[in-house]
């Protein structure tokens, strides 16, 4: 089977890599490149070069962004090409869209890579909706905000400090704000959704992210025997359905408290499989390579996933409702304080925990807030 790569950046290198070496069926043909990078015979910088190309069957996104991938995905499917993609970014923005041309020419969109990096998560919702009704999931979907964190509470060093030393290693980007600000995340809890519920998600639900994170927050919630996470978490229950991206104080003793460095770790919950946990590297060369590979030889073993977004699901915040932690030097009124600069809210949905922080920071711009969900 001929395949194309759209870029040769981190990922599409990496996939190159995987290809070349362990899978003796599957071909890159064609490389799509900028045309002062055209280091390879496979290599073109015109897209028709790949898209009117009969005998490639396959084309693997590996752009990034919105725009071209955008277009060069929708003209795959259209042209009956089928398309591997590891960009959650687009896939939020116009997951239907695909799905809908994807059907209407017979070819499949194979999303795996697009959330949770070398952890097979979105093979794992499907196989479990063959059975069951997923009915919540949440997770750790962002390395560099898992590293931050863990750094920051093992070496009792500053938010700045660590995000400039994961910009080092490679886990952060200069332009660390999609991480950082839970954009990253929004776009992953966006494309699970769509998956385990089988529902066009709205992109209009709260998001928070750890930029005012410090080590007395830290403390604080060490004290109160807990951890904190950027979790991005859905939930299911009677036709309705909410999604939120926030930091969550987690109990010390659980798996994601203990999440270490940059690895992600997501669950689910099955109507009779009950709780189902993922670990693995969440993003990386290697590990988002062998992800897309995966859906490669799949693809070639005559795998055709398909998306409808047949649940007709209304949007209902209060399935996320849950006990705030707020660190400002704003007003709110009916906290209880708990500690110096720090006030308890109970009962909130995550929107309206997002609106009283949209709030706090409008007066103390270092306010910061996490969830305080029921320990098990």
């Amino acid at each position: 089977m001929k395949i194309a790569i759209l870029g040769y950046g981190t990922v599409g290198r990496g996939v190159d890599e995987i290809v070349g070496k362990h899978t003796a069926d599957v071909e890159v043909a064609r490389i799509l490149e900028l045309p002062d990078r055209l280091a390879d015979e496979r290599m073109t910088s015109d897209f028709r070069d790949i898209v009117e190309d009969p005998e490639i069957a396959l084309v693997v996104e590996c752009m990034g962004g919105l725009e071209p991938a955008h277009t060069y995905i929708i003209e795959a499917l259209a042209a009956g090409k089928s398309v591997v993609t590891s960009n959650k970014a687009v896939v939020a923005e116009y997951f239907e869209e695909f799905a809908s041309q994807a059907r209407c020419s017979g070819a499949s969109l194979l999303i795996e890579a697009s959330v949770g990096g070398g952890i097979p998560w979105i093979a794992s919702i499907e196989k479990v909706r063959r059975i069951d009704e997923v009915s919540s999931f949440s997770g750790i979907m962002n390395g560099t905000t898992n590293y931050i964190v863990d750094a920051m509470a093992k070496n009792d060093a500053d938010f700045d400090e660590v995000l400039a030393a994961a910009q080092a290693l490679g886990y952060a980007e200069r332009d660390s704000s999609a991480d950082i600000d839970g954009i990253d995340v929004k776009n992953k809890t966006i494309i699970s959704a769509c998956v385990a519920f089988d529902v066009s998600c709205t992109k209009e639900f709260p998001v928070s992210g750890i930029r005012t994170l410090t080590n007395g927050d830290l403390d604080v919630l060490r004290g109160m025997g807990r951890g904190v996470k950027l979790l991005g978490r859905g939930v299911r229950s009677d036709g309705r359905y909410a999604v939120s991206v926030e930091p969550v104080a987690v109990p010390l003793s659980s798996l994601e408290a203990n999440v270490p460095s940059n690895f992600n770790l997501i669950s689910l919950e099955g109507s009779t499989i009950g709780p189902l946990k993922f670990y693995g590297q969440g993003a990386g060369m290697l590990p988002t390579g062998n992800a897309m590979v995966q859906d490669i030889i799949d693809f070639a073993n005559g795998r055709r996933p398909t998306y409808d977004f047949s649940a007709r699901l209304a949007y209902a915040p209060e399935l996320l409702t849950s006990d705030y932690l707020f660190r400002t030097t704003a007003s709110l009124p009916g906290g209880e304080g708990v500690a110096s600069g720090y006030t308890i809210l109970r009962s909130l949905t995550s929107e309206k925990a997002r609106e009283l922080l949209d709030d706090a920071l409008e007066k103390d711009p270092t306010s910061f807030m996490a969830a305080l969900p029921q320990e098990d």
